[in-house]
């Protein structure tokens, strides 16, 4: 059964440029966050968007709505805005980098 929230271009190409697992962005976001003196919870390390983009990896196609299926066209619209097509690696800045990690886009790693 398809889920009409999400179609298959949204979910190829969400899972194409978020290149990181969910173990790589939990643990991304909260070694972001960890701090001398700040240490939040673990299921609220990171910014909004990389909760919900690690809430989203966690999910078979047919559990994702209608709010996931707006995040993953806010991530691939801004990982596309920030990267070339082929999303080959690509160096840059350390923080464009961390930006980018924290919704699960790697620019280091291979497409």
């Amino acid at each position: 059964m398809d889920n009409p929230a999400v179609d298959d271009e949204l979910w190829t190409e969400f899972h194409r440029v978020v290149n990181m697992t969910s173990r790589e962005l939990e643990d991304w976001l909260r070694t972001r966050d960890a701090g001398p003196e700040t240490e939040p919870l673990p299921d609220e390390a990171g910014p909004p968007t990389g909760s919900e983009v690690l809430a989203i990896l966690r999910k078979r196609k047919s559990d994702v709505d209608s709010r996931d299926a707006d995040v993953m066209r806010k991530v691939v619209d801004r990982v596309h805005a920030q990267r070339r097509d082929d999303l080959e690696p690509t160096a840059g800045e350390a923080h464009w980098r961390h930006r980018l990690m924290s919704i699960g886009h790697d620019p280091l790693k291979p497409a």
